[in-house]
């Protein structure tokens, strides 16, 4: 194992390059503390070597200050595809907003026209997402941890509600294969969540483990479109109980659930992440969490709150990156492209906005 002390501001490091891509990577992706870099950050950062990093609105203020937050990140590690990642749908989950970022309708207005005119539900879709994708590329941004792939069922606690795409199975894959498609377009991997379903959730993952007692036979739905769309560049776990699958662990620690259902039967040959390892639906420490994810077979473990002990023991406890997930996330980052402007954007939503008047929606 590695130790990595906390704070080792004045190591001397690589410059960036071809060295400082010689040093050991960790399979993780950790989250920033605010606008910029701090001088703790910046040497833990360029020692650990994280997989890639996690951006909120502490760390997006506005597009300049970002962008040169995101170059920073690339200047650490002397490679220029670096997984810089961002939970931004639209709607309630957007980290970016107006009035310095474009404004995005939440996942259910698709939804809503697909009921009326499917194909055009399914171009407005692909419209928005390539926008998105152009935006965040410009912010330097490479991965965007959407479309989730989770059913909108009755009675389901509503922490997925209007972020679904939709109830049926093929809809909501169709809309999420145009999403995908459409951020790939903008230069932006996508990220299809929460796998194997985070539909019939009764309560909230930030804040404690739900229990799903649905039969196999009830859940081959909520696989049918991970299954659909399973040769998609990433995919994301969810903290949830499957009495089906696994009666005494959440998906993100169960070597079964990620082995048999969402390596096997869904046949996902991406790469794998935790949901946030800070939410309150696991349990132990922050550490023990990240080491049981890992070993179950998760890829990489997401650690979104920037508690930089917590980080230290992440970097320390996981083994180093190995060959299999270190292809996957060449793979899913080789058709991602930075963008000095956001191209063609405006027009893109445009005809997203026209689209969506055909249900009587508005963006």
């Amino acid at each position: 194992m590695r130790r990595f002390p906390p704070c080792r501001a004045g190591l001397r490091l690589p410059e960036a390059g071809f060295a400082a891509n010689l040093l050991p990577m960790t399979p993780a992706i950790f989250g920033i503390a605010g606008a910029e870099l701090t001088a703790d950050e910046r040497a833990f950062f360029k020692e650990a070597d994280p997989a890639g990093y996690v951006l909120f609105a502490r760390n997006c203020v506005t597009p300049g200050q970002l962008r040169a937050l995101t170059d920073d990140l690339r200047s650490i590690h002397g490679r220029e595809r670096l997984l810089v990642s961002i939970d931004q749908e639209g709607g309630r989950v957007a980290r970016l907003r107006p009035p310095h970022w474009a404004a995005y309708p939440a996942s259910d207005v698709f939804d809503r026209l697909y009921q009326i005119a499917p194909a055009s539900a399914i171009e407005a879709a692909r419209a928005n997402a390539h926008a998105m994708g152009l935006e965040l590329a410009a912010m330097g941004i490479t991965v965007d941890y959407h479309p989730p792939l989770d059913l909108r069922l009755p009675g389901a606690h509503d922490v997925i509600g209007d972020r679904a795409l939709g109830e049926d199975p093929m809809q909501v894959a169709a809309l999420g294969r145009a999403i995908l498609d459409g951020l790939s377009s903008g230069g932006v991997a996508g990220c299809i969540k929460h796998m194997p379903g985070h539909g019939r959730t009764t309560t909230d993952t930030h804040h404690e483990l739900p229990t799903v007692t649905a039969s196999e036979e009830e859940l081959e739905a909520d696989l049918a479109p991970f299954k659909a769309l399973n040769t998609a560049p990433i995919g994301m776990t969810g903290h949830l109980l499957f009495t089906a699958w696994d009666a005494e662990r959440p998906a993100t620690l169960s070597p079964f659930i990620i082995g048999e259902i969402i390596r096997k039967r869904i046949g996902f040959d991406g790469l794998l992440l935790t949901d946030d390892i800070d939410m309150e639906a696991l349990e132990g420490s922050v550490p023990e969490r990240a080491a049981q994810a890992h070993a179950a077979g998760c890829d990489i473990v997401l650690k979104c709150w920037a508690k930089m002990a917590d980080m230290v023991a992440i970097a320390d406890i996981l083994p180093l990156i190995g060959d299999v997930t270190k292809a996957r996330l060449d793979r899913a980052l080789s058709t991602t492209r930075l963008r000095q402007d956001c191209g063609e954007q405006a027009e893109l939503l445009s005809k997203r906005d026209a689209l969506l008047e055909l249900a009587g929606e508005a963006a």
